[in-house]
């Protein structure tokens, strides 16, 4: 089975629906996923369908269509390979994406993708979240913000919410621990403005490991002390 036929078969069977070009691309991603991993550790999972599956279908999972109707801004937190910013841009073409990491490797391998797919709108940054939601560039700036296997939900709250203007949705897309996540940072959410609007259990296909996404409203402006410096969120969490 190539990874065309495999993604074509996952995708439909958890209820997406991928155009040939959408499937060209992600085809063209996975090549070079495969290629780059041999220089540098972008992920654990290169078989075709786990690909598919662990990545596509897994970043795809956070999709709701009224969140990313229209000329939408995101930040993709700890983006690594790029899970789940490029899936989503690909399936959203009109999304507005930054690709944030802090590894300059990945931040090549990340512009090339988006090079070679011609990607348009997307800008891939070389900075630690804690350093760039200090820029007034970005700081309560973005629609969404999204994070993808980065760290527990009270770490990546104070790393993403900076990011995310009023009236925005941080999504964290969690594992097998997302309940008890939730209530650690319970405390977290009110101190960075944020509201837990919803978690929403994912069922990937041929998988029965318990995963969520977890959808957070910013109501409020967060205090000027936070996100604190780098390394302090993962020493001090805000529970």
């Amino acid at each position: 089975m190539s990874f065309v036929n495999d993604l074509s078969e996952v995708a439909k069977e958890y209820g997406l629906e991928l155009t040939s070009d959408q499937i060209s691309a992600f085809n063209k991603y996975y090549e070079l996923l495969v290629e780059w991993n041999e220089k540098i550790n972008l992920t654990a999972i290169t078989e075709p369908r786990e690909v598919a599956i662990k990545h596509i279908v897994d970043s795809l999972s956070c999709y709701q269509k009224e969140l990313f109707t229209g000329q939408v801004s995101l930040i993709d937190v700890g983006t690594g390979a790029g899970f789940p910013g490029l899936p989503l841009k690909i399936f959203c073409p009109e999304l507005k994406l930054i690709l944030l990491d802090s590894l300059n490797k990945r931040v090549k391998f990340l512009q090339l993708v988006v090079d070679e797919l011609g990607l348009k709108d997307v800008e891939v940054i070389h900075a630690r979240s804690e350093e760039a939601a200090r820029n007034k560039k970005y700081r309560e700036k973005f629609d969404l913000a999204t994070a993808r296997a980065v760290a527990r939900l009270p770490i990546i709250c104070e790393y993403c919410l900076p990011f995310v203007k009023q009236g925005g949705t941080f999504i964290a897309l969690k594992g097998r621990q997302y309940e008890e996540e939730i209530q650690e940072a319970q405390k977290a959410f009110s101190v960075l403005g944020g509201k837990l609007v919803k978690s929403m259990p994912v069922k990937l296909p041929e998988l029965e490991d318990k995963r969520a996404v977890v959808y957070i409203k910013k109501e409020k402006a967060i205090p000027k002390v936070y996100p604190r410096k780098a390394g302090t969120p993962e020493r001090n969490p805000i529970v």
